[in-house]
């Protein structure tokens, strides 16, 4: 099976996209029949705790890593609350390691989020630059902050930045998805699915989003 060859647009509208993915994959259109065409930029819970500041959504996914979705809400919503509210670059990197422990983040996290904040301030991460950057770059300069991996880093070029090619390999909603959806006796390593996924360029957050929402439909495990 070739890649998606076509001359898509930088951001494909829905249709456009899921037309073009399910003609070239015949198990992805068999995805789209079930779950039709989910919006691959919108992560409504990210939008309702985080809203649209770049700062506080790249925040929310350092909160995010390796724990549930309800756990990192409470979570980030603590942290917020323990800053008056607001998420904000200069507070974050004056709130106390004792607070923000309080807060529910472990060690590790209260460290990439002071170092978020750090280089915000200095202009080492700098978010309009990362805008005009393609996701290589733009993937690069984040993983410079302390903690931020691929997934982080990932997740936020699809969310905030809307890019259409960005496919997280190692999410393991994606992983569990990618077994149900693909009919495969065993889940299938990071690099397996991220190879797989090489014929869905340059559409593959779209291939994501219907991944993510055939293991929203699985049971629990």
């Amino acid at each position: 099976m070739t890649a998606v060859t076509a001359h898509a647009p930088a951001s494909p509208d829905l249709d456009k996209a899921y037309d073009l993915l399910a003609a070239h994959d015949r198990q992805l259109s068999a995805l789209i029949t079930l779950h039709g065409r989910p919006d691959p930029f919108s992560w409504q819970l990210l939008r309702d705790a985080a809203g649209d500041a770049p700062l506080a959504e790249l925040a929310l996914h350092i909160v995010s890593q390796q724990i549930s979705t309800a756990a990192a809400l409470t979570i980030y919503g603590r942290v917020v609350a323990a800053m008056g509210g607001v998420m904000d670059a200069g507070r974050l990197l004056a709130a106390s390691s004792p607070d923000l422990r309080a807060a529910g983040l472990s060690g590790a996290k209260s460290r990439s989020l002071q170092d978020l904040a750090q280089r915000v301030i200095d202009g080492r991460l700098d978010f309009e630059r990362l805008a005009r950057s393609d996701d290589q770059t733009a993937e690069a300069e984040l993983e410079q902050v302390r903690g931020v991996g691929p997934w982080s880093a990932q997740m936020f070029l699809l969310h905030h930045l809307r890019r259409p090619d960005v496919f997280p390999a190692a999410d393991i909603g994606l992983l569990r998805g990618a077994q149900s959806a693909f009919a495969l006796h065993a889940r299938p390593t990071p690099i397996e699915l991220a190879g797989r996924a090489q014929r869905w360029r340059p559409l593959r957050s779209y291939a994501a989003a219907l991944l993510w929402a055939h293991a929203k439909d699985l049971p629990a495990g």
